[in-house]
């Protein structure tokens, strides 16, 4: 039976709720919903832009710890406030997604935290690659 291995981010938000930033269980990784709080400092840019490039920020450490990359993602699912948004970073996650192509589908939800309009969701398979 594969081992499970919790991976917190030290943001105050998995205590206080009760979750893993990401879980590791053999060779998946499942990262949780992110946002792009500057976890530092408890910011967060009103830019949606710079919101997705700290999100990624936010869960390279958990990539890193689980001995994974971006490159093993193979499912996002995207969080947007409104279409609008998505039209925003759309072609950002192209560039940082162009050699990986996780499947990804996008939803629009509102979220309990000021200023947040974007998060992200992954599953990735460690040591799989884009052929």
């Amino acid at each position: 039976m594969p081992k499970r291995l919790n991976i917190s981010s030290g943001s105050t938000f998995e205590e206080k709720f009760g979750y893993s930033r990401a879980v590791k269980v053999g060779d998946t990784l499942y990262i949780s919903g992110t946002v792009g709080i500057n976890y530092e400092n408890g910011t967060c840019d009103p830019d949606p832009i710079e919101q997705l490039h700290q999100i990624i920020r936010n869960i390279e450490p958990a990539f890193q710890e689980a001995g994974a990359s971006l490159s093993d993602i193979v499912q996002l699912t995207t969080y947007v406030t409104e279409p609008e948004v998505f039209q925003i970073v759309g072609p950002v996650m192209g560039e940082i997604f162009a050699d990986i192509r996780p499947t990804n589908a996008a939803v629009v939800v509102a979220f309990p935290v000021p200023d947040v309009k974007v998060e992200l969701a992954a599953t990735a398979v460690i040591g799989c690659r884009s052929s």
